[in-house]
């Protein structure tokens, strides 16, 4: 057995939180598996993930982790009271801004080699559940950061193995969990960022019931031809998909029973001469649909190989080195147990370097009449 004293360095932290902090040499599945067995007590009752510490409480653990050497009875005992050097492994991300990626716990980390074409030897050889870039990992669901290029799940033209959901299966299984880990929502292949993935079948439904009814507020990055006549707008268009041989496709405002409401907010960033990074908000999240919906408007996001301009694409490609769809999730909130998370994502080294390269543009847009009448007055 176990015991910590809680003092003040680890007074008001869950449960879950204080063992990965208190013994961050353990697996994350080694702290799911006490707290699910009940092998954790906090004053002598069985404590619960979201439980929260104060000074003074005992916690046991009723099982010797490989970290931790036994005494000669074959217990531990002893009292946290000292500030472990080592980071938490799941910090709750500050806002950042389009930064080339900080070296912050919690936060993704930027990897030169995604969004490059890869041989299947190659992505066999470098890629598995080892290459995994968790944002964060919590008891019940881990959010990961999708290169460019990973199919989020297997499916036509995906080699098995090769796809996000079994690197996951793979990473469980190495982590002893009981459940394979299975994404609620997908990315397109050529799109990067957030992917949450739940960690058990409750949890699933939980975040499924919350993407159903839109309270899981997505954003995106992407780089759009041209310069918006609006700094803020929306398109609300529907959809609806078709399949040929040459893949799916979604139509744009198609009077069709079939055609789904779709409905996409975005705000200029910046202006660039030629370009705007854009930053999305969707309300619904339908296939393609930021893809679709900006190329129906003229603004076709630069990469895109199936909406896009495609001459445009081939210049910028030799111009800037851009390989891929910029198309980037760089933010997730939702409501989790009483408590507001916000996830943040910066754009991949690969995007990143393409922004630097543009020439940043000031275009002065006309005041409208309520601006005039208050600054006369």
């Amino acid at each position: 057995m176990i015991t910590r004293t809680i003092d003040r360095n680890f007074a008001n932290m869950r449960l879950d939180r204080f063992l990965r902090k208190a013994f961050p040499e353990e697996s994350l599945s080694v702290f799911f598996a006490v707290i699910r067995k009940k092998k954790v007590r906090v004053n002598g009752v069985v404590g619960k993930a979201n439980q929260m510490l104060i000074e003074g409480d005992v916690v046991n653990i009723y099982e010797n982790f490989k970290s931790v050497e036994a005494d000669e009875s074959g217990s531990t005992n002893s009292t946290s009271s000292t500030t472990l050097s080592l980071p938490e492994r799941n910090l709750e991300p500050k806002t950042i801004g389009i930064v080339e990626g900080p070296k912050t716990t919690g936060f993704a980390k930027n990897k030169s080699t995604w969004g490059k074409t890869a041989t299947s030897a190659e992505k066999q050889a470098h890629w598995g559940a080892h290459e995994l870039d968790f944002i964060i990992q919590t008891e019940d669901y881990v959010i990961v950061n999708k290169p460019s290029g990973l199919a989020s799940q297997p499916g036509s033209g995906t080699r098995p193995g090769e796809s996000l959901v079994e690197y996951l299966w793979e990473w469980g299984k190495k982590e002893g969990l009981d459940f394979k880990p299975t994404i609620a929502h997908r990315l397109d292949q050529e799109t990067s960022g957030m992917i949450i993935a739940a960690l058990h079948g409750d949890t699933l439904r939980d975040f499924t019931r919350l993407i159903r009814e839109h309270e899981v507020d997505k954003y995106y990055f992407a780089l759009v031809k041209g310069n918006l006549k609006k700094d803020r707008g929306t398109i609300n268009e529907s959809l609806l998909r078709t399949d040929s041989a040459k893949g799916s496709k979604m139509l744009v405002g198609q009077e069709n029973d079939k055609a789904q409401t779709a409905i996409t907010h975005y705000r200029v960033k910046q202006h660039y001469e030629g370009y705007d990074l854009v930053k999305i908000k969707l309300e619904t999240g339908r296939m393609h649909q930021i893809r679709a919906h900006f190329a129906s408007i003229g603004h076709p996001l630069l990469g895109d190989t199936r909406y896009g301009d495609f001459a445009l694409n081939r210049e910028v490609k030799k111009q800037f080195g851009l390989n891929r769809l910029f198309l980037h999730s760089c933010r997730l909130e939702f409501d989790w147990e009483g408590e507001h998370k916000v996830f943040d994502c910066p754009l991949p080294k690969e995007l990143q370097n393409v922004i630097n390269q543009l020439k940043p543009l000031r275009i002065e847009r006309p005041e409208n009449n309520f601006e005039k009448s208050r600054r006369r007055r």
